[in-house]
């Protein structure tokens, strides 16, 4: 399909300025395409300035530090006819069985020998290569092409993508929210177009712009951060078109009180800003002045109370967050809260289930296994992930309010909650207030 659009097609050609993301093996990065800038992935450097005009997810050689399109012409594997043991039993692993040295291998690199050519002298030169099972000697070549090809793939990013690269190399950054968990949330959480999403999390923005790119510029989100701003890096990443952003709104959390009890004075300026915007230069005024205008746009919105779903991902104890934010959703629209640890979430469907307005409460967790699918060898894989972290979802309904132990100020149930679980603030407090 991108090879019958064509390179004059936007959509699928890297273009100066793009978020790309870089791929061998298992192995991403997140970069952008500037001219003349040097790039160091797995150890090698080199720039990406030959890469503009070619397709999205074309593979490339590194040859003396620039790209070059690589030709789709092998799929070599190993030698011509293929020549294979029946057993290995009687290989003996003791390091005499190639003949090139270390030395050799990089006199090899030094003459300008691609990996393929480096790849096909240690068979040639392997004493025990010949006498290997037809699976041995695809999993030699496997190993040796991961560790001499010079090859990169350029991708564009998406929401799995990016997660993968965020999960396989900083876990920590996004609360170990693996990419299949996050897509549940996307799904459970009813994300489309035209919606109203209330977001929190301390996930580098990576649920953010997940949630952003699944609503495709329609809607509105608003982030609600804690802190001094949003944490968008991950977001960015996205290579989002610029009209995405207008959907965006951001509210600090520590306002969130304020806003419930009706107290929040977005019109009123602060006792000192007269002395402060005499010593501020003209540009800082600007700056405070639109700022304070965002908070006030944003709070109308949240005022009405009509939000169409919640996402809660985050390192804090998500207990005060959700019981605060459920009173912005409409009746009938659906929440879903993550966490690395089931004791919060346990917590959490507790103070729902005694407290009503919610229905369908699930409390879940996912379970991920690769599979490796070849001929006459599909099997799991040995080594996977321990865990996605859990996830609680449900739907809010309306209550008679009537009724004791209806709807109560946020401040009245910071009061009920008992200490956090190890590793997790206390649900007494708001922490980032």
């Amino acid at each position: 399909i991108m090879a019958d659009n064509g390179d004059d097609d936007p959509q699928y050609t890297i273009k100066e300025g793009d978020h790309v993301v870089l791929k061998r093996g298992d192995i991403f990065k997140a970069i952008q395409v500037l001219p003349k800038k040097k790039v160091i992935f797995e150890k090698q450097w080199f720039f990406l300035d030959n890469a503009v005009g070619q397709l999205y997810s074309s593979t490339f050689e590194i040859v003396s530090g620039n790209l070059q399109p690589k030709k789709p012409k092998d799929t070599e594997g190993s030698s011509d006819a293929k020549e294979a043991g029946t057993d290995n039993r009687h290989i003996v692993d003791d390091g005499k069985s190639q003949k090139l040295t270390r030395d050799d291998i990089e006199t090899l690199k030094e003459q300008g020998l691609k990996g393929q050519e480096i790849i096909q002298q240690l068979i040639d030169n392997s004493s025990t290569f010949r006498d290997k099972t037809e699976y041995a000697q695809d999993k030699y070549i496997k190993k040796k092409k991961k560790k001499y090809e010079n090859t990169v793939t350029i991708l564009k990013p998406s929401c799995r993508i990016l997660a993968m690269m965020y999960h396989g190399r900083e876990p920590g950054k996004i609360c170990h929210l693996r990419y299949d968990a996050l897509a549940q949330m996307l799904t459970l959480a009813n994300i489309h177009a035209g919606s109203k999403v209330l977001v929190f999390e301390t996930c580098a923005g990576l649920v953010l712009g997940s949630v952003m790119e699944r609503m495709g510029g329609y809607g509105s989100v608003i982030q609600m951060y804690p802190g001094g701003g949003p944490g968008r890096a991950g977001m960015e990443s996205f290579g989002l078109p610029a009209h995405f952003h207008d959907m965006l709104h951001d509210f600090p959390i520590c306002h969130v009180n304020a806003l419930l009890a009706g107290t929040l004075d977005t019109t009123a300026k602060d006792q000192s800003a007269g002395m402060i915007f005499r010593i501020l230069a003209e540009e800082k005024k600007v700056k405070l002045e639109e700022k304070r205008k965002k908070l006030a746009a944003v709070a109308s919105l949240l005022e009405g109370r009509n939000a169409d779903g919640l996402i809660i991902a985050s390192r804090f104890h998500p207990c005060p967050v959700l019981m605060g934010l459920l009173k912005f959703l409409s009746p009938s629209r659906p929440f879903v809260v993550h966490s690395q640890y089931k004791e919060p979430l346990i917590e959490c469907y507790t103070k729902l289930r005694e407290q009503g307005g919610t229905v369908n409460l699930r409390l879940t967790d996912t379970w991920l296994r690769h599979y490796q699918v070849l001929p006459n060898r599909t099997h799991p894989l040995l080594l996977m992930s321990g865990g996605g972290g859990y996830l609680l979802s449900g739907t809010t309904v309306a209550t008679d309010r009537a009724k004791p132990g209806g709807s109560q100020s946020i401040r009245s149930f910071q009061g009920t909650f008992s200490n956090g679980v190890q590793g997790f603030p206390s649900s007494t407090d708001l922490p980032f207030c």
